[in-house]
């Protein structure tokens, strides 16, 4: 089977480069150790992930696929980055944590591979790297069982995010590298539901994601200007 590569080998090579700083809570990954039990909640508000098969795509070095595990779910998180997906079965190993593995491979190959083999599919902070996000989307319906939900996360491109994720997280604050995220692969909430649809997924439920940068605090809300998050059922046949 051919391999289906949608990935910018210069967004791989950076996440590649910190790979070693995943699992470092006061790293660069910080924020989304900070944001993982706000999303490992509302995924597991809809899909309880006890006894699920599920696929987190664009994992990296496995901080949600590590807590989906640990949830109970049967968890099986690729990527394209090798050194990341090094760290990821190095952490788990070392956790013990139990039922999760990894591949190196991209969702549309696996989806040609195995489609409609997974209760619940997540995808986040993942769409917003890649040349094309819809071939994702699409991929993600394909993998999902009928019945099934798909989670997404990304980020909205609106003044606001620029202000926000851009200049505030990476320059500012410093919370991120400089040049982890490009205005101009961001994607509006209108855009996502639209691939979505195209997909042959419903979209349910979307809700924003705020920060407090002196309480260092997460929470969700109604204001989608920034980060947000969205869930999608594949309709039961």
């Amino acid at each position: 089977m051919t391999e289906h590569v949608n990935a910018d080998p210069a967004e791989l090579e950076k996440f590649s480069e910190l790979a070693h700083r995943w699992w470092d809570l006061e790293g660069e990954f910080r924020p989304l150790h900070q944001i993982n039990p706000l999303r490992l909640d509302w995924i597991n508000q809809y899909a309880p992930l006890a006894g699920r098969a599920v696929l987190d795509v664009g994992c990296g070095g496995g901080i949600l696929s590590d807590a989906m595990a640990r949830k109970g779910a049967d968890v099986l998180g690729i990527d394209l980055a090798t050194k990341a997906l090094r760290v990821a079965r190095l952490h788990a190993l070392e956790a013990a944590t139990p039922r999760v593995r990894y591949r190196e491979v991209s969702v549309e190959t696996l989806a040609a591979e195995a489609p409609s083999s997974f209760d619940a599919v997540t995808c986040m902070e993942m769409l917003e790297h890649v040349p094309d996000p819809q071939s994702v989307v699409h991929a993600c319906a394909q993998l999902v069982k009928p019945g099934g939900w798909v989670f997404f996360s990304t980020i909205n491109r609106s003044a606001k995010a620029f202000a926000q994720a851009i200049v505030g997280a990476e320059y500012v604050l410093g919370m991120l590298p400089r040049g982890t995220h490009e205005y101009g692969k961001f994607i509006r909430p209108s855009e996502l539901a639209a691939a979505c649809r195209g997909a042959g997924l419903d979209a349910q439920h979307l809700r924003g994601m705020q920060y407090n940068p002196l309480t260092s605090r997460y929470w969700l809300s109604a204001d989608t200007g920034v980060n947000y998050l969205l869930a999608a059922t594949r309709p039961a046949v």
